[in-house]
């Protein structure tokens, strides 16, 4: 077991007494709601303060929180607990050890063992009377581990059992996994994050040549022929089987009908049909996925949103358009992508100059998607298929769908209010017309629609709110038809830029250096959470500049009110917080600290092994009746 309490309180009394009643003795999320909290119970979150000092910046804080039934209230001492931290040692994995095709250790140049510091995405996912977790980590070659957690029936405490690695050579290997989500029948969907670009690395030698795509030679041992940038970028479904006392196994499968982006995250909606994808990275865009069947991602249609700017104030507001990039299978595509007759982007594309004038010559169409500039394409004939998918984002431009957001991060579904939630880590460059963060610059809007034209920029992002609603046309009752915003970042200085940015409002000088957006506000949000049946939600923060120390927070819809629960060590980054609402009685808010001294700060880092990163959870928190 391997576990780590960084904070030094336990379940108060009064908390221990009413939560012990919520477990039920069985091992089975199908709990007496005799002894749940009443679905009227409420939570308030205590706060932590952002932190100060030295020892305050290399802690991990987390908040305590009230909880009321009608009259009473009762204290909820919560804290952060470990799962693992990146390099720990169990019966049959090192956590985070990279490995080749084989299975085989890797090793750095210096011989040491080659372990990811990457820890992201972790999932808590039932099977039967065993609970386990599968976590990915943000790496190349990418690794995923599997953990059979213990859960103590009196106070929901989770430790972990024993960790496997997950074997990746059926989908090619992994690459950089970034967020994930849970799917309603309980499988845990992983993403790959920043697509290689098949137009400039299209052979092993252009990989071995690129400082980011290199290190995923290392899976085939250095093997250039195995390079095929159409391998990797895709969504991943990861399933757990678990017979009683049997060693568990996870099969992996890489969806391609679910198209090609640079995953942040994807999320599967109620229907268990509808799925949203999110597109991290520069001139990216948002798309749904709607699959044939409930529960089978293999299958289905693809859409990609137009922007049809109603607000160009703040960080703007759109009604939404999707538009269809057609129906296909993860089957038709595979022998493009793995098997015989592989395809490269020249058999996709006919590619072309643009004229002096900025046009594309006749027949093909100007783009700018995905931080490539100004293109002008055409898709081969026969290939609209092929284009749908593995180059999703170019072939969804083409079609007059938006690729000018920036830096999108994680979406969540809250069903209270039929909404969507989405993070946009900035709102910049593509958001702003001909500009980058206040000045001229045409990288980011010549060549495509420039759909969205906001009068300023907001370099410490926003979260958006988008209302959901019944489509019969698309065959789905989760459509997206606006997007504005719910809560935005507030610059503290304008060292960002010269710009017009939200109105600058001053840090206190315990906070005027190293911060540059507000203390009190959230920085570059990342991931978010909705908390079901506490009605709130959870915002992560992938922040540098703009807060020393990255932060989650909880946005209250009563209250309106934003609520700092949890920091992290200097130069660390909050991954990918989940919401459990109900395991066995008990909810749980994963939560992962990446890279701790390794995004800023580095000087801080005294090289006794902080700068692991840490997988966990806050919590436990007594489960409600719904």
């Amino acid at each position: 077991m391997m576990k780590k309490k960084l904070l030094t309180v336990a379940i108060g009394s009064a908390v221990a007494l009413t939560i012990a009643g919520c477990n039920s003795s069985s091992k089975s999320t199908d709990t007496d709601t005799n002894k749940l909290l009443p679905k009227d119970a409420k939570i308030a979150f205590a706060g932590v303060k952002a932190p100060v000092t030295d020892a305050e910046k290399r802690a991990i804080l987390a908040s305590d929180a009230t909880i009321t039934t009608g009259s009473d209230s009762m204290p909820l001492d919560l804290e952060y607990n470990v799962f693992a931290r990146s390099g720990d040692t169990f019966d049959h994995a090192v956590f985070g050890q990279l490995v080749d095709k084989q299975g085989n250790p890797l090793s750095k140049e210096d011989g040491s063992p080659s372990i990811a510091n990457s820890n992201e995405f972790t999932s808590l996912l039932p099977r039967g009377e065993r609970l386990f977790s599968v976590s990915q980590f943000e790496s190349r070659p990418g690794a995923m581990f599997l953990m059979e957690l213990n859960q103590n029936t009196e106070n929901g405490e989770l430790s972990v059992k024993d960790a496997w690695q997950i074997d990746q050579s059926g989908v090619n290997g992994g690459w950089v996994h970034c967020a994930g989500s849970v799917t309603p029948w309980s499988t845990h969907l992983a993403s790959e994050e920043y697509e290689p670009n098949a137009r400039n690395l299209v052979t092993g030698a252009d990989a071995a040549a690129n400082r980011y795509a290199a290190g995923f030679l290392d899976y085939f041992n250095g093997d250039e022929s195995q390079w095929n940038p159409y391998q990797v970028g895709w969504n991943i479904e990861v399933d757990v089987q678990a017979d009683s006392g049997a060693a568990p196994t996870a099969t992996s499968k890489k969806h391609y009908a679910m198209g090609r982006l640079a995953f942040e995250l994807s999320y599967v909606m109620p229907d268990e049909k509808t799925v949203y994808m999110t597109d991290d990275g520069t001139n990216v865009g948002l798309y749904m996925f709607v699959a044939d069947k409930a529960g089978d991602l293999s299958a289905g249609t693809l859409y990609a949103m137009k922007w049809n700017q109603t607000a160009s104030t703040g960080v703007g507001a759109a009604d939404l358009d999707w538009i269809d990039l057609g129906h296909a299978t993860s089957a038709e595509l595979s022998d493009y992508i793995e098997g015989a007759n592989q395809l490269a982007f020249t058999d996709i594309f006919a590619t072309a100059d643009a004229n002096e004038d900025n046009s594309c010559p006749e027949g093909f169409t100007s783009i700018n998607a995905g931080g490539n500039g100004q293109e002008c394409l055409q898709v081969k004939p026969g290939m609209e298929k092929a284009a749908s998918r593995m180059e999703t984002r170019r072939y969804a431009a083409m079609m007059g769908a938006t690729t000018e957001l920036r830096k999108e991060e994680g979406i969540t579904f809250d069903p209270t209010r039929s909404k969507l939630y989405l993070a946009m880590s900035e709102v910049a460059r593509g958001f702003e017309s001909f500009k980058k963060n206040g000045a001229d610059s045409s990288s980011y809007d010549l060549g495509g629609p420039n759909h969205i034209q906001l009068e300023g920029f907001n370099r410490c992002g926003a979260v958006y709110q988008l209302d959901v609603a019944s489509d019969a046309t698309i065959g789905s009752s989760y459509v997206a038809k606006n997007m504005s915003a719910l809560v935005a970042g507030v610059p503290a200085t304008d060292s960002y830029g010269d710009g017009v940015q939200n109105p600058i409002v001053a840090n206190s000088a315990d906070y005027a250096d190293n911060n540059k957006c507000h203390i009190d506000g959230i920085s570059n949000p990342d991931n978010v959470t909705y908390m079901s049946g506490w009605d709130i939600l959870i915002i992560g923060e992938d922040t540098g500049s703009g807060h020393q120390n990255d932060v989650i927070w909880a946005y209250d819809f009563g209250t309106q009110a934003l609520t700092r629960i949890q920091t992290t060590p200097y130069g660390s980054e909050t991954t990918s917080p989940y919401w459990y609402p109900n395991i066995n009685g008990w909810g749980y808010l994963t939560s992962v600290v990446q890279h701790p001294y390794g995004e800023s700060d580095s000087d801080k880092d005294t090289g006794n092994g902080e700068n692991r990163a840490y997988t966990g959870y806050v919590g436990p928190f007594p489960a409600k009746a719904e």
